[in-house]
């Protein structure tokens, strides 16, 4: 529908330009026409004058007043040789000369009509007959303020190295008018061609407008504003799919929704929803409401970020987790699920494309609802189910717990601190780690009781030993409400242990709305509670972070701290974050040093903790060394 508006106002504006141009082509012909002309007659002027002056220097040698004073059959003759060049376009052709007081005087006069006697006063306030008498040069006067003179040509007549007199031939101004006269119709013509077609174009924009109206109104869901099942139809037969990523989602038990506070009810979230939907995409994505509380989602894709579509779905499930939706003094909350067709290029139709998000969307309701399940994920689906029922397991028989690992000063090589590391104790006794279990359960309900026991943990050991333990979170778990709630609740629970806490903030995902992450990280911060940044130099890490959040510790990502004894790139980088962290007086930790070589290379970094497999693999319980 946007490419038809545009096509549309391109043909209006092509027209448009063409008529104008039409129109302002008349008017520079008929100016070229003028020039023309004039340029004609000033050559022709300039001949005319020319053979007038050497007839008078043919019969005056010196003065010439007195000599046509004293000699009217002098003046009779040059009158009638004069005479021969009046035409109708040359009907005044005259020699003037000035008298001591300054005033212009007739001495001969061919003129066929208004013919000035000898010695009778020429009236002129045009500046330009005293300076052709004064130097002596001709000048073209044009007579705007005249009705019958168009064109006045000027020459002097020069005797003795004196001027004594001046020829003036005026150009009538008939001609011109003739020419106005022939090319005024073609103007009025055109005048009455642009101002009928601006009518029709002004009549068919507003017909294409209102059927553009109406066809969007066929294409929108009268409830929503998102678009319908009918524009999808139209959608699926003009695009390249390869082109987009799907993501079909639902409100999660709507139906309670319904029954509990009544359809208004229902009607009011899914127009709220919708606006939120429409807000979190761009302009390049389509919104389509696909049936009752499903809705479609095309997102463009970037070539730079295959997976684009997965952070627009964690951003309307951020977005979400903020918003609470009232009705009727009644506050509701609601949650999604969404499945997701990362490669519609894959499938055979594009049909097949939406049947395999539906497919997706129908497992992520399958395994609980509130989470989103994309198409790579296909072949681990059977697994996860069985990873999130384990990890509920854990939970409820209280094998959820940490393991922690030394942060050593570097130089010295003593414990300043740990890290926690969440881990879930099997039936077997064996250790299960993140790895196998927690991408799984992100983003939903057992993500956030398995928090809940990280925190309580992590807790009861400040409390045992009376050490700094770093936690580690998400951004997402800052912006979530009820995580949010939860360690504010267990840090006013454990007011006088929350000093020696660190939340340690793991960039696996971007920062979106910042100011409530930074307002957020200050209110924990008021207890006591040390921010760090893991993993810096690596994933959505860049320098901006140090204006986003209050950030007290950075921690160099593993991946450049392990080759620092190899690689002279990776010792730059490091070297260049230590100089950086100085500057803002925050404190440096080096990740994954697995050998005595590379701690060497921290020391001589000058960085002022150290954690790794070569200073002390993690426990599970606090130790000292």
């Amino acid at each position: 529908m946007k490419n038809i508006v545009k096509i549309y106002t391109l043909f209006f504006i092509s027209i448009l330009i063409s008529l104008t141009y039409l129109y302002q082509s008349t008017s520079l012909t008929e100016e070229k026409l003028h020039k023309n002309l004039e340029h004609l007659f000033i050559k022709q002027a300039k001949e005319f004058s020319s053979n007038i002056q050497n007839d008078v220097k043919h019969y005056v040698s010196s003065n010439l007043l007195e000599s046509l004073e004293n000699n009217v059959s002098l003046r009779i003759e040059l009158e009638n040789s004069m005479q021969n060049i009046v035409t109708n376009s040359y009907k005044y052709i005259y020699i003037l000369y000035r008298d001591s007081k300054g005033s212009f005087r007739y001495l001969v006069d061919a003129s066929k009509e208004d013919r000035g006697e000898f010695q009778q006063k020429f009236i002129t306030e045009h500046d330009g007959w005293n300076s052709v008498y004064d130097t002596q040069q001709p000048q073209v006067l044009h007579q705007s303020t005249l009705d019958t003179v168009w064109i006045t040509y000027l020459n002097p007549i020069v005797l003795e190295g004196k001027t004594q007199a001046i020829i003036a031939i005026d150009f009538s101004i008939g001609l011109p008018e003739q020419i106005v006269s022939a090319t005024k119709p073609m103007e009025v013509i055109f005048y009455y061609i642009f101002t009928s077609i601006i009518v029709l174009l002004l009549i068919l924009l507003y017909q294409t407008l209102l059927n553009l109206k109406v066809k969007k109104a066929s294409y929108t869901d009268s409830l929503t504003k998102v678009y319908n099942r009918h524009y999808l139809r139209y959608f699926l037969k003009n695009i390249n799919i390869d082109k987009y990523q799907i993501i079909m989602l639902d409100i999660d038990h709507f139906k309670k929704i319904n029954d509990n506070y009544g359809h208004p009810a229902g009607d009011y979230i899914l127009e709220e929803l919708s606006a939120l939907l429409k807000s979190e995409v761009r302009d390049d994505d389509v919104v389509v409401r696909f049936g009752g509380e499903e809705f479609l989602i095309f997102i463009k894709k970037e070539s730079f970020d295959a997976e684009v579509v997965i952070h627009v779905a964690n951003r309307i499930v951020n977005s979400l987790s903020k918003r609470k939706f009232t009705y009727a003094k009644n506050d509701i909350t609601i949650t999604l699920s969404m499945g997701i067709t990362l490669n519609p290029e894959e499938f055979k139709t594009i049909h097949d494309a939406i049947k395999n998000a539906d497919n997706m969307l129908y497992i992520a309701k399958n395994e609980g609802r509130n989470r989103i399940i994309h198409s790579r994920q296909n072949e681990q689906v059977q697994e996860n189910s069985k990873n999130i029922n384990y990890v509920k397991e854990a939970i409820e028989e209280n094998n959820i717990f940490c393991q922690f690992q030394p942060i050593l000063s570097a130089k010295e090589q003593k414990i300043i601190k740990y890290e926690a590391l969440v881990r879930i104790k099997a039936k077997n006794g064996n250790t299960v780690y993140p790895g196998a279990f927690l991408d799984n359960i992100v983003h939903t309900s057992v993500y956030k009781e398995m928090t809940k026991k990280v925190i309580e943990y992590v807790f009861l050991h400040i409390k045992k030993h009376n050490v700094h333990i770093s936690l580690n979170l998400n951004f997402s778990d800052i912006l979530d409400d009820d995580i949010y709630s939860l360690i504010l609740y267990e840090m006013q629970e454990n007011e006088q242990l929350a000093s020696w806490l660190i939340v340690e903030l793991l960039e696996y995902e971007p920062l979106e709305d910042s100011s409530i992450v930074k307002e957020r990280l200050l209110e924990i911060k008021s207890y006591g509670v040390k921010i760090a940044i893991d993993d810096f130099g690596s994933g959505f890490a860049n320098y901006t972070i140090f204006n986003s959040i209050p950030i007290d510790i950075i921690k160099i990502d593993g991946s450049l701290v392990k080759n620092l004894d190899t690689s002279d790139t990776s010792y730059k980088i490091v070297h260049s974050i230590v100089l950086l962290a100085k500057e803002l007086g925050l404190e440096t930790i080096a990740e994954f040093v697995h050998n005595k070589e590379v701690l060497e290379k921290v020391q001589e970094l000058d960085v002022d903790l150290a954690q790794g497999f070569y200073m002390a693999k993690p426990t599970n319980e606090i130790i000292k060394l």
